[in-house]
C-alpha cells in the first residue's frame, strides 16, 4: 500500500469574505421571513382578539418545522374495521 503525505488544508482570504458575504445574504433573508411572520401573527393577533396568539404561533411554528424537514402528516385511513367485518366464523 502506498502512503501518501496528509492532504493540507489552507484558509485563504477569499474563502472567508464568501463565508461572510453568504453568511449576511441568509441572516437577511432570515430577518425579511421573520418581518412576514410578525406582520402575519399582528394581524392574527387583531382578528383574534389576542387571546388564540399563543396556539396560533405554535401551530405554525409545528408547520414550519414540518416543511423544514420534509414531513407531510397524513391521517391513516380507518380500515382495521373493515377489514374484521369480511371474515366470518
Amino acid at each position: 500500500m502506498l502512503r501518501r503525505k496528509p492532504t493540507r488544508i489552507e484558509l485563504k482570504i477569499d474563502d472567508c469574505e464568501e463565508f461572510e458575504s453568504i453568511k449576511k445574504e441568509l441572516e437577511a433573508h432570515k430577518r425579511q421571513r421573520e418581518e412576514v411572520e410578525s406582520g402575519a401573527s399582528d394581524i392574527t393577533d387583531i382578528i383574534a382578539g389576542g387571546g388564540a396568539s399563543a396556539s396560533t404561533s405554535s401551530s405554525s411554528r409545528a408547520e414550519l418545522m414540518n416543511e423544514r424537514i420534509g414531513f407531510k402528516p397524513h391521517p391513516k385511513p380507518n380500515t382495521l374495521p373493515g377489514l374484521f367485518n369480511s371474515l366470518q366464523f
